[in-house]
């Protein structure tokens, strides 16, 4: 019997590489619970920066400022120094995560989760790492369980 590599399933897709359109199709069904998740979170930070006057300051210290700003340094990959506005910040987030690639929001979900900026959920994208549950950045709560060979 040829020996070979065993085959891996997770969520009873086969993984393959490249990928097939199965494992497309449930990376980009994550793909959308991640940015609804991060979207909330965006919106959330940014009504709480509001004052009293329904006007936003920008200080730096204020915790739903540094939220967004935390947020738009993981998904813009740069951080925002003075001279950005609030809702110039919120838009170039929107607008960066609109059009990021699906490896890339693996990766910085997890980041922002490890952060507890943003909820785990039950299952991760398939094919892009070798990540096992219980890794600091681990944004979903399955358990190893689901992937068998």
């Amino acid at each position: 019997m040829p020996k070979g590599k065993e085959k891996k399933t997770q969520y009873g897709i086969q993984i393959t590489k490249p990928f097939s359109n199965e494992m497309y199709d449930h990376n980009d069904d994550i793909a959308l619970e991640l940015r609804r998740n991060i979207i909330s979170e965006i919106d959330i930070a940014y009504s709480a920066a509001k004052n009293e006057d329904g006007d936003y300051e920008i200080d730096g210290e204020a915790p739903a400022e540094k939220k967004l700003r935390k947020i738009g340094s993981a998904i813009e990959g740069m951080g925002y120094g003075d001279g950005y506005g609030i809702d110039e910040i919120k838009d170039n987030i929107v607008n960066e995560l609109a059009n990021i690639a699906n490896w890339r929001l693996h990766e910085e979900y997890g980041y922002l989760c490890s952060e507890g900026i943003v909820p785990k959920i039950a299952q991760k994208m398939v094919g892009f790492d070798k990540a096992e549950d219980g890794c600091w950045d681990c944004y979903w709560t399955e358990n190893a369980e689901s992937v068998t060979s």
